[in-house]
């Protein structure tokens, strides 16, 4: 048995930058534990499998060591892949059945808007771990079901984070997002992630659920142009939506393999 294996570049226009996402679409779905050994076979921050269903796909994620219930760029690596290969048309819409109920995305000329679910950070209380691994002065800390979302004064600390990681896996959470004000963006952000096995994300998708409704608020702004600035880097264009977030990205072939079971 083999099947093909797609690796997408997501949230960027050309190839070796933003989130790097494996893609597999069956036929059937796949045995968990299968998911999970391909997944490490592949060893990106997360693989996509896919299988049909009515008016759609099933869609679910797995890093190296983890499902998630919610992945923004290999969800616009899928149906990036969706359009590539003609299995979808141009016009049609992409609807994706997952743990985190439907998402859906569109094309538009060279981009890809995914229609994502808000979730909002409430503010907290958080372990003293936190600053000690980031060496920062947080202005706010906010957390939600997945993560949490930290605001530093100035993009300068963002871009010269060096995190101690062993204490950030000790951490009770998905991951941790740090985000500043930007001169070229409405903001930025990194996001780290050792608890699922992955150091620092690239570009995440999921994230910006978070932070899009964060600086909205505090911008006053319903668009939002925002880049995930980790040394492969991403852009996102967003709008928000009521409970929604609509996020823009674009995306890049750069691999089609097979793996044999």
């Amino acid at each position: 048995m083999s099947l093909d294996i797609f690796i997408v570049d997501a949230f960027t226009d050309v190839p070796f930058k933003g989130n790097p996402a494996g893609v597999c679409i069956t036929d059937e779905p796949l045995a968990d534990e299968l998911m999970s050994k391909i997944a490490t076979e592949i060893n990106l921050s997360e693989t996509a499998f896919l299988f049909p269903k009515e008016e759609g796909y099933s869609l679910r994620w797995f890093t190296p060591t983890a499902e998630v219930e919610l992945c923004g760029h290999a969800t616009l690596a899928s149906a990036h892949i969706l359009w590539e290969t003609s299995i979808l048309s141009a016009g049609e819409q992409a609807n994706f059945y997952t743990k985190s109920g439907l998402l859906t995305a569109k094309k538009q000329d060279t981009w890809i808007q995914l229609n994502f679910p808000v979730e909002p950070v409430t503010e907290c209380s958080y372990p003293e771990e936190l600053e000690d691994a980031l060496h920062i002065n947080p202005q706010y800390v906010g957390k939600n079901r997945f993560d949490y979302l930290i605001e530093v004064e100035s993009e300068d600390i963002i871009r010269n984070l060096k995190p101690n990681f062993s204490l950030l896996k000790k951490i009770q959470t998905r991951g941790i997002l740090v985000t500043s004000k930007s001169n070229e963006f409405d903001f930025i952000s990194r996001g780290f992630f050792p608890a699922v096995g992955i150091n620092e994300d690239p570009v995440t998708g999921s994230a910006h659920c978070a932070l899009a409704p964060y600086w909205s608020e505090k911008l006053k702004k319903h668009e939002l142009y925002a880049f995930q600035a980790s040394a492969r880097g991403g852009i996102l264009k967003i709008q928000m939506d009521g409970d929604r977030v609509n996020m823009s990205g674009q995306a890049v072939t750069v691999m089609k393999s097979q793996i044999f079971i």
